[in-house]
């Protein structure tokens, strides 16, 4: 990563109070600490960032949040803090008031506290591809494995199923392309592409994949205790 060395990295961590379907969710105690730590201390074990940033909206998940080694120069605003917000906006917000004169940071990562196990060689993973590879921004992805995406149906009201994908139901799964989801867990852009597009699907965007047992989104109950039995079989961030 030689050429990145004179890059000046922010992370940034969304983090808002009001989770509906898991209240408390970025703070719940998650193996014996709140779920948000384990985002933080992968930010700062990776040895990439010169700030690693909270935004949140609440006193509350600010003060767990700088016990665990995090920044939280500033509360989100309200507007900022609803269910329909892009987290972009967040991240966008974030950059904006710490570098207001777009001269300090290169590029952003955005790195959700609901994405737990993720580790700090995941992030240097990801930052060196996001480097190498030239693109305006890049989305962590996991490779869809045992439901084949390709095989998608949809049932009407009468129970009648049709393919998402005509062609391709008729074809052997060894013959069709892999297809991959987005999870949240590391989300970079160069932090001028990040002002002018407002958003991490830019134009020209590449994925970095992670690996489906350290992918996991947890916005459910069924998804909290699915990460929670994978958490003692992952190594250390390191």
């Amino acid at each position: 990563m030689e050429q990145s060395q004179n890059l000046i990295c922010l992370a940034v961590i969304p983090a808002r109070q009001n989770s509906k379907r898991i209240p408390r969710k970025n703070i719940r105690l998650f193996g014996g600490k709140p779920l948000i730590a384990y985002t933080i201390e992968a930010a700062l074990q990776s040895g990439i960032f010169e700030q690693v940033v909270v935004s949140t909206d609440s006193e509350e998940i600010a003060d767990i949040a700088a016990r665990y080694g995090a920044e939280t120069p500033f509360l989100r605003s309200a507007e900022l803090a609803d269910d329909i917000t892009p987290v972009s906006a967040v991240t966008l917000d974030a950059l904006e008031k710490l570098d207001p004169g777009n001269q300090r940071y290169t590029c952003v990562a955005q790195l959700m506290a609901n994405c737990p196990l993720r580790n700090a060689n995941d992030i240097r993973d990801s930052y060196r591809q996001f480097v190498e590879c030239g693109a305006q921004t890049q989305l962590s992805v996991t490779r869809f494995h045992w439901l084949n995406p390709w095989w998608a149906m949809q049932r009407d009201e009468q129970y009648r199923i049709k393919p998402l994908f005509s062609e391709q139901i008729k074809m052997r799964s060894q013959d069709l392309p892999a297809l991959f989801c987005p999870t949240g867990a590391i989300w970079w852009a160069w932090a001028d592409v990040l002002r002018r597009e407002r958003t991490f699907y830019a134009p020209d965007r590449a994925g970095w994949e992670i690996p489906w047992q350290r992918a996991i989104d947890i916005d459910t109950e069924e998804d909290w205790q699915l990460a929670e039995q994978m958490l003692p079989d992952l190594p250390g961030n390191g």
